[in-house]
């Protein structure tokens, strides 16, 4: 039983071999018969080939011969016309790149002038400011020159009336006093005048106020430029003037007479003071002899 299986098994074998050869066989010989067809294709074509490269070149001859002179005319012409279209062009493209040129440099010229005359306008506006401001400036300093001056210049003062001085100014030391007994200050000068005497503006001014002063009487105070007033103290009368009532320089005021109370017991005088910012002064250095 063995042997037979075995025997079977090989047959078997045999035969599968057998078919797979036979099928080897056959495709190898598909493929030799596939290469022998294509080979001969390829030489019909190139023979074809070979043919219609020799009658192209026997056409191209012939052809050649008869249209040489045409198309040496043509070429001829067409370089011609090439080169005459090139100059036209190069003049063409030179002519505008020169007008663009000239426009570009017009252009250039115009916005120069319109440059120069904006700087040229600036510089007219900024010389007329200039010369506005300095002008400005000189105004100022001649009107601050002008204050200056009128602040400094000392007024003139004249004597209200003739006659001596009997008592001196003393607000720095004592002078003794008839009246009142004793050593006190005096903060103006007496000038001895007799009652009914006029008294005259030392100075121009505006009457300040015309009062009854309880130590020296009757008294007209007389303002002045620059911050200067002046007194007229132990008066008669003030007929002359009102209050508020501008006066020039030695208009008459009033009459000299014996009101001052701090002063009774001296002889009849004009009690006389000068003020420079509410403050009493010598009017020794003041008045003008």
């Amino acid at each position: 039983m063995i042997r037979d299986s075995r025997n079977k098994f090989n047959e078997e074998t045999g035969n599968k071999i057998i078919k797979y050869l036979a099928i080897a066989v056959g495709v190898l010989a598909v493929i030799v018969i596939a290469i022998f067809i294509y080979s001969a294709s390829l030489e019909n074509e190139e023979k074809q080939g070979s043919l219609s490269s020799e009658q192209m070149a026997s056409l191209t001859n012939s052809s050649n011969e008869s249209d040489s002179e045409e198309a040496s005319i043509d070429i001829g012409k067409s370089v011609n016309e090439a080169k005459n279209e090139i100059g036209n062009t190069v003049t063409n493209t030179s002519t505008n790149t020169n007008s663009n040129n000239n426009t570009n440099n017009t252009t250039k010229n115009t916005e120069n002038n319109k440059t120069k005359t904006e700087n040229t306008s600036n510089s007219n506006t900024i010389t007329t400011n200039a010369n506005e401001t300095s002008k400005t400036n000189e105004i100022e300093k001649q009107t601050n020159t002008t204050k200056e001056e009128t602040k400094t210049v000392e007024l003139s003062f004249q004597k209200p009336v003739e006659g001596e001085i009997v008592k001196e100014f003393a607000k720095d030391n004592l002078i003794f006093s008839e009246t009142l007994q004793e050593w006190t200050v005096h903060t103006g000068i007496d000038i001895k005048a007799d009652k009914t005497t006029v008294v005259k503006s030392a100075e121009a001014g505006t009457v300040k106020s015309i009062k009854n002063d309880p130590r020296y009487g009757l008294t007209i105070v007389v303002e002045h430029e620059n911050g200067f007033e002046t007194v007229y103290s132990n008066l008669l009368t003030s007929e002359f003037v009102v209050e508020n009532e501008k006066v020039e320089k030695g208009q008459s005021l009033g009459t000299v007479g014996n009101t001052a109370v701090f002063e009774s017991a001296d002889e009849p005088h004009l009690h006389f003071e000068i003020l420079k910012d509410s403050i009493q002064v010598d009017p020794s250095i003041y008045i003008n002899n």
